[in-house]
């Protein structure tokens, strides 16, 4: 009887074991949404023969297999074929499948054929002109949708800057967002690409407007330069840019989720959203940033010793002297060498709450893209992990 009870413990310890693993497999999963800009009957820009929508397919497909290739990533696609799909039905694809991160993957075009560089996106209400013109572009998309005007009632996408008075979500991963363009801009210059602007930039776009997460939306380069539009439309330079944008979405998920199987925390939270009108009253710098919400007790600090807090303010492949006048000003000034890169730090400090200080500090002087790292005992983790 003993030896029966003994063999059915073991069992059932087993199942046990067997389901506590699947659990934890699954919750483990870094889940990515790679959208391909336009399709079917919208082509997006088109110059020299060269297509957005084909060059944004293949290139989001590229990116999908090589995340594929890691067991712990899966890819989910908002159009895997030339299919048109509504802008906010792409944003509800992210949000149906409780996605980490959303990618939108674009390609630029302008009437002045000697433009060129790549350019990275966050929602954001900036009202500089290039930015609303950017989104006022990729917006018009949503006129070629049936019923527009009601589904999209109180914008109009020839205006921007009528997003401004909807009723927007508090952005809760605003800090998360640029620190993934950051990386993806980071792969860019390490491949010799210009990056337009210096720097993360911010504009209204729809796209990005209802999908709950970490979100960006890249445009590549120009199709309608004549050397970037023919790199971008061959086999080699579509392969160059999806490594790149692959790699950054590794580095992301290396810092914020860990490297695979012995990661223990997850920081995509249970949607929680505040709703608020952003009314045209104020500032450009206060539109310019919408308070990030990362931890909910505003009283949280960290009790490790070991632990400091520093704020990100730039990556080059350049070697600058830590002076104030390289920096806009900002002193303790301290870069760290990794993978061919100089990342320049701001400041540091073992409170969360004033390293949030520091980072209002950087993104005053201009520094929009500026986001917070964490290290313990010399070593980079995740701020997740710090807060903890």
């Amino acid at each position: 009887m003993n030896k029966n009870r003994n063999t059915s413990s073991s069992i059932l310890l087993f199942v046990i074991l067997l389901v506590c693993s699947s659990l934890y497999s699954q919750s483990s999963v870094f889940k990515v949404t790679l959208d391909a800009g336009h399709g079917d009957h919208d082509f997006g820009a088109v110059y020299n023969g060269h297509v957005e929508k084909k060059i944004a397919l293949a290139v989001v497909l590229k990116v999908g297999a090589l995340l594929e290739s890691n067991p712990n990533i899966d890819v989910i696609y908002t159009r895997k074929t030339d299919v048109f799909i509504d802008l906010v039905e792409r944003a509800n694809i992210a949000n149906r499948a409780n996605a980490n991160i959303f990618v939108s993957i674009h390609c630029n075009a302008n009437k002045n054929t000697a433009a060129d560089g790549t350019e990275s996106y966050v929602m954001g209400m900036n009202k500089i002109a290039s930015n609303l013109e950017a989104a006022k572009k990729e917006n018009s998309v949503i006129t070629l949708e049936k019923d527009y005007k009601t589904k999209y009632e109180g914008f109009d996408p020839n205006s921007p800057e009528s997003m401004i008075g909807m009723t927007l979500m508090q952005e809760e991963y605003l800090d998360n967002s640029i620190s993934l363009a950051s990386k993806v801009e980071n792969e860019f210059e390490k491949l010799g690409k210009k990056i337009r602007g210096g720097g993360v930039k911010q504009a209204p776009f729809m796209v990005l407007h209802k999908a709950y997460m970490p979100r960006i939306l890249i445009e590549m380069g120009f199709i309608s330069n004549y050397t970037e539009g023919n790199l971008l439309d061959s086999e080699a330079g579509q392969n160059e840019i999806a490594k790149a944008i692959s790699d950054a979405i590794l580095s992301y998920k290396r810092e914020y989720f860990g490297s695979g199987i012995a990661e223990s925390y997850e920081v995509n939270p249970a949607p929680k959203y505040v709703e608020k009108s952003v009314k045209d009253t104020a500032t450009p710098a206060q539109k310019k940033i919408t308070e990030p919400v990362v931890v909910k007790s505003t009283s949280q600090t960290t009790s490790n010793s070991n632990i400091l807090f520093k704020v990100q303010i730039s990556a080059s492949g350049k070697k600058m002297a830590l002076q104030p006048k390289n920096f806009k000003g900002l002193k303790n000034i301290s870069v760290d060498f990794d993978e061919n890169v100089y990342k320049y730090m701001y400041g540091e400090t073992q409170d969360y709450n004033e390293s949030r200080n520091l980072l209002e500090e950087a993104k005053a002087k201009g520094y929009e893209s500026a986001f917070l790292i964490a290290f313990k005992d010399g070593k980079k983790i995740s701020i997740q992990e710090a807060i903890k």
